[in-house]
């Protein structure tokens, strides 16, 4: 090889660099594959709201419960679990 060839190419593919503007540089991101996240179909949130109202629930339906036994209970001959309002 010449070195003159090796000259001509690189005044042949002179730089220029702009006086005024913005100088523009194109940069491409390579994409990097990792692993997929498993998502919960439930969120913590969501099951802790789920479970207090469970526990909500079953509360009402011990109280209920019972007031059916008492009111069962009471009402066969005894008038003293009911207060008299007159």
């Amino acid at each position: 090889m010449r070195e003159g060839s090796g000259t001509a190419s690189a005044s042949a593919l002179k730089e220029v660099l702009p006086r005024k503007g913005i100088l523009y540089q194109e940069d491409f991101a390579y994409l990097a594959l990792c692993r997929p996240k498993l998502m919960p179909l439930k969120s913590v949130t969501l099951e802790k709201l789920e479970a207090m109202q469970k526990n909500a629930q079953d509360k009402l339906r011990q109280q209920q419960q019972q007031q059916q036994e008492q009111q069962g209970l009471g009402g066969v001959g005894s008038s003293a679990a009911r207060p008299n309002i007159f």
